[in-house]
Parts: C-alpha cells; sequence; structure tokens
C-alpha cells in the first residue's frame, strides 16, 4: 500500500516552478533568474519549451544559455533517461505508428521512435509520469526503454508520423495491383485488381510529406524505386543516398503516377522514359524547381527528381568554394569576349551550378545571354533558354546554329558531345562569341585529349579555348562538431601523390552532433583544378599530345590539381582526406 501511494506521488507532470527550484538546487539559474521563473505568467506551452525560449543564462557554463538541448542533458542526468533526436529518415514511420494508437500517443505526450525485436523506445518530455507504462507494456509484450525528446518534435512529428502512416495504410488498402506489363515478374493475383488513383487525397497527402521532408533535409534528389514487394523512397543529401520510406508496391506506383500528372507527363505512357518539370514551395515559402525523369525497370516505373534551388543563381564564388588564384583564373577566362570556355566532371560535380552562376553574373542589361540545354535545369529570367528536342532533330549542333542568327553575346551549350557540336561551338567563338560548355572528363588536360579525339584540329584548339576548370564536390565538416587530431602522415603521402605538399601538423575529422545529423558534414563546395591555355600548353597541344607534360607545364604556371586543392582543403580544417579521395581521381604518371 505504501509503494503504491509513493508511486502515485511521484506521478505528475513537469512544472515550471518545480523545474526552476529544481535548475537552482543544481546551480544553473541564480536567485535573480528563479524569480523571475516564478513570476511568469500563466503557461500555455510546455515549461521546457518556456524555459527554452526565455534564454536564461546558464550558471555553470558562462556565456551560454539554457537552450532545449542544455536543458534536456540536464533532465536527463536527474531522471536517468538518455536524451533522444528523432530524425524522420532514420524512423520506421509505419512500424512507429503501429505500437499505440494516435490518440494514446497525444493523450500521454509520447511517441515510439524505435521497434526492435526486443525492446521498444518511447520519447517523452514528462519523465515523471509512469501509468501508461504497463498498459502498453502488456500489449506490446516487449519491455519499453524511454527516452527524453524535445516536446515540440514529439507533438510534431506524432502528427505527422501518424498522418503519413494513414494514408499509406489507406492508399494500400485497395486490392492488390494486378498484371502489369511494367513488371517483369509481378505475381499474378485473382480476383479484382486495381492501382489507387493518382489523386486520391491518401497519395496527395503522401507525395505533400516526402516532398516537404526532402527541402528539410537538404536533399538534392529524390528516387522513387520500384521492387517487387515494396518501393523504396530515397533522398540524396550532401552526395550520399539514405533510405527513407518502404511503400507498398501498388502505393508506390501511385506516387510516381501522381508525380508525374504534377509534371504534366504523359501518364499512360509507361515503356519510355520521360522528362518534366514542376515548381513548388518550401514551407519557409521559397520557391523550388524540381526536374523529373522517369525510367522504366523491371519492376515499374523508378523516378528521379533533382531539386533545383534558385537561391544557387545568387551563390557567390566564395560560398561555391572557387576563391583566390582559381577564381581570378576563371575570371579572366569569362570576362574575355571570345574563346571557349570548359568546365569538367561528372554528373553531379557542380558543372550547372558554375555554369549558371557564371551566366548570371556576365548577364548585364547591355548583353544577350543564350543557351542550349538538355534539359534546361533552371529557368532564369535573364537568359534565353531553349531546349534540346530529338523529336523534331533539334539537338547541340542545330540549336547552335540557331542561336548564332539571334545576336547574341554569350552562348551556353549544355555539353559538347560530338564532333558537329564541337564545331559549331568553334565557329562560334571564331566569330567573336563566348561559349560556355561542358565535358565529361576526369581532369582538365583530359579535355584537350578528348577534344583532339572527337576530330576538333589542334590549330582550332590553341586558336579558340580560353581555358579549362575541372571539378568535384566535397563534403564540408560540421563546424559545430569537428576536432582537431594529429594529421596521418601516410595518408596525407597518399593524397598528394605524386607531388609533394607540406603536410599540416593536423587536420580536423567529423565527429556528428544535432546540427549535421550525427553526419559529420555539412553542405558541399567545390575543388578545382583550372587550366589556362596560355602560350606554353598551346605549344603542346598537337595530334599526338602527351596529358602528362602538360599538366606539368600547367602546373609550373600554377595550376594546383583537384588532389592538390582538396588537400589545402584538409590542411584549413573543411574537410577530410578520406572525402577528397573518394571524389577526386588518383593520377596515373
Amino acid at each position: 500500500m505504501t509503494t503504491q501511494f509513493n508511486e502515485q506521488l511521484m506521478e505528475h507532470r513537469l512544472t515550471l516552478s518545480g523545474l526552476a527550484q529544481d535548475l537552482h538546487e543544481d546551480g544553473r539559474i541564480s536567485d535573480q533568474e528563479m524569480s523571475r521563473v516564478n513570476h511568469s505568467s500563466a503557461l500555455r506551452v510546455h515549461p521546457l519549451v518556456f524555459l527554452a525560449e526565455l534564454r536564461l543564462p546558464d550558471a555553470v557554463r558562462p556565456g551560454r544559455f539554457l537552450d532545449m538541448e542544455a536543458l534536456l542533458a540536464w533532465l536527463s542526468k536527474r531522471v536517468g533517461q538518455k536524451v533522444y533526436e528523432i530524425d524522420p529518415l532514420k524512423i520506421n514511420v509505419t512500424a512507429v505508428a503501429e505500437v499505440m494508437s494516435r490518440a494514446f500517443a497525444e493523450r500521454h505526450r509520447i511517441l515510439a521512435v524505435e521497434v526492435n525485436d526486443d525492446e521498444v523506445v518511447i520519447a517523452s518530455s514528462e519523465p515523471y509520469m509512469r501509468a501508461w507504462e504497463k498498459n502498453l507494456e502488456h500489449v506490446l509484450r516487449k519491455p519499453i526503454r524511454r527516452v527524453l525528446a524535445d516536446p515540440r518534435e514529439i507533438a510534431r512529428h506524432t502528427a505527422e508520423f501518424y498522418s503519413m502512416a494513414i494514408s499509406v495504410r489507406g492508399a494500400g488498402s485497395v486490392d492488390r495491383l494486378g498484371p502489369d506489363l511494367g513488371n517483369l515478374e509481378q505475381m499474378l493475383e485473382l480476383g479484382s485488381m486495381k492501382e489507387p488513383d493518382a489523386n486520391d487525397q491518401h497519395i496527395v497527402t503522401i507525395v505533400d510529406w516526402l516532398l516537404q521532408y526532402a527541402f528539410e533535409q537538404r536533399a538534392s534528389d529524390i528516387h522513387v524505386e520500384p521492387r517487387r514487394e515494396v518501393g523504396n523512397v530515397r533522398f540524396r543529401i550532401d552526395g550520399v543516398l539514405h533510405t527513407v520510406y518502404e511503400l507498398p508496391a501498388q502505393v508506390c506506383a501511385a506516387v510516381s503516377s501522381r508525380i508525374k500528372i504534377l509534371g504534366r507527363m504523359d501518364l499512360a505512357e509507361k515503356r519510355r522514359p520521360q522528362d518534366g518539370r514542376l515548381k513548388t514551395r518550401t514551407p519557409a515559402g521559397n520557391e523550388v524547381e524540381l526536374r523529373l525523369a522517369t525510367l522504366p525497370t523491371a519492376f515499374g516505373e523508378k523516378l528521379v527528381m533533382r531539386i533545383f534551388d534558385p537561391d544557387v543563381l545568387q551563390r557567390s564564388f566564395q560560398d561555391l568554394g572557387l576563391a583566390d588564384a582559381d577564381l581570378a583564373h576563371w575570371n579572366d577566362m569569362t570576362a574575355a569576349g571570345n574563346g571557349i570556355v570548359l568546365v569538367t566532371g561528372p554528373t553531379g560535380s557542380g558543372k550547372t551550378t558554375t555554369l549558371y552562376s557564371t551566366l548570371r553574373q556576365l548577364a548585364q542589361p547591355e548583353v544577350n545571354v543564350c543557351t542550349i540545354e538538355d534539359p534546361i535545369e533552371m529557368v532564369e529570367g535573364a537568359f534565353n533558354q531553349m531546349q534540346v528536342n530529338h523529336a523534331i532533330n533539334l539537338d547541340f549542333s542545330s540549336g547552335v546554329r540557331a542561336l548564332m542568327r539571334q545576336d547574341p553575346d554569350i552562348i551556353m551549350v549544355g555539353e559538347i558531345r560530338d564532333l558537329e557540336t564541337a564545331n559549331m561551338a568553334i565557329q562560334a567563338a571564331l566569330t567573336g562569341h563566348l561559349v560556355l560548355s561542358t565535358l565529361h572528363t576526369n581532369d582538365s588536360p583530359g579535355s584537350l585529349s578528348r577534344l583532339l579525339e572527337l576530330g576538333v584540329p589542334p590549330y582550332l584548339v590553341k586558336a579558340t579555348l580560353r581555358g579549362i576548370m575541372s571539378q568535384r564536390l566535397v563534403r564540408i565538416l560540421c563546424p559545430e562538431c569537428k576536432v582537431e587530431v594529429e594529421t596521418d602522415a601516410e595518408a596525407w603521402q597518399q593524397l598528394v601523390h605524386p607531388f609533394s605538399m607540406p603536410m599540416p601538423a593536423s587536420m580536423a575529422v567529423p565527429v556528428g552532433c544535432r546540427a549535421c545529423r550525427h553526419t559529420g558534414y555539412v553542405g558541399r563546395q567545390g575543388i578545382y583544378e583550372v587550366l589556362v591555355n596560355t602560350p606554353a600548353v598551346q605549344e603542346l597541344i598537337l595530334p599526338h599530345m602527351d596529358s602528362n607534360r602538360v599538366r606539368e607545364v600547367a602546373m609550373s604556371e600554377g595550376m594546383h590539381t583537384l588532389r592538390l586543392s582538396g588537400a589545402a582543403r584538409v590542411a584549413r580544417g573543411e574537410t577530410t582526406i578520406e572525402e577528397v579521395m573518394r571524389v577526386a581521381p588518383a593520377l596515373e604518371i
């Protein structure tokens, strides 16, 4: 009887006065701040939220405030429950929504965040409320492990997770998808078979949820990939793919159909690849363009949405990571009134961003900027943009020919893929136009070889080419959590081989924190290799050119290879040796 009475006595919600008293006892707030808290008006929010918004000075951390992170860490020590950061990308939404009803979760202000074979992890911001534990353990037949979480995050994700789970369940409640020519291994199910309507409210909710989280998580691409039983949804964040959600096969097909409708694509055509685009707004209200591309696969249509933020056009070269001597060379090359300037690198290396940022800077009112692209990546009002259309034989070469009759000053060609396009670009350069374009090569000297392999005469390359910039994107270390360690001499030598570069005494390594979603990295910037077509380089442009010799001469004139450019970032504590070696090719000398 006494034990039951003590349990009931301990069962209570957090109060503002109680928290203030405990903080004062632990020496975290002064008498003055405690009095200030106790004289506060009636609460409309959770007391932890109220205290976090007050930004009280932390007595044990001079110059710091008692924000939500500090309050949760303090409370965690008092109650013996670990702090849990809710990351929707790491949570199986369907599984956690089945642990308890939404009404039960909202009544007790709790949320399941992990469902394992041997336990269920429940997040709460009321550590002294225990009445629900025994009932839930009895139903689940598993032990419960409690963790602390931000009450705002619990409230927000409770609403979103249950809405998403209900939508997936509702969309999947129709009979299973029947035989479909788009799925080479579809199991035949007898009876009435149909796919959910792409305009069903459940499907609309799922698509909205996926887009919202993609914007919030800084994703650059969204992949919707059909499989035999389920479809995978993955986000590419800072160059790395993360699995976000698994959808039933028929729901995955309906989601793809919904997005195809939004992108004004042919809904009935599932045998051919299609391209589309749509424009929407982020939760913050910013306009964002998405480029859509479908691909027929063994289990249906795979859909990729590439997210283009218009703010990219306004970014300075410093924001992109292009600075110092490389920036000076790039500005000199693009400031010329005529000639060809090339940007090289694999898909996803930031070539488009570099070109658009450059064109945005060059597109003054007195200048006519025209582009031919496949497809148009981002629509920009300062350019005259044309899209390749193979159905009417409008390719890059014919597009450049048409642009030449539009009185252009600057022409941007999406990519030089063949001799005809290269010849048209050279003709444009010879007639007094500045031509910007891209090539898919590993490095800058290799681009010279590529032009010669396409069949461009060496004398025309010498006469028209201003320079080439090769680039890659490396992830930047999170400034909040990175730490300095002694430089690994062996790894450093492997990075700069076959050249030499002074080794820094220390280098930064990733740790992981809330700010970077425990990846250790936040965002990406470029590393660059800028080759200027100087007289010394021109002498080496011959029918049987030696790329290594070109590299040696260019480096003697100040060019840095991609790995050396990356090594400079490592020395400045901006990225890691492993990251640079992952994206920058090794030189074969």
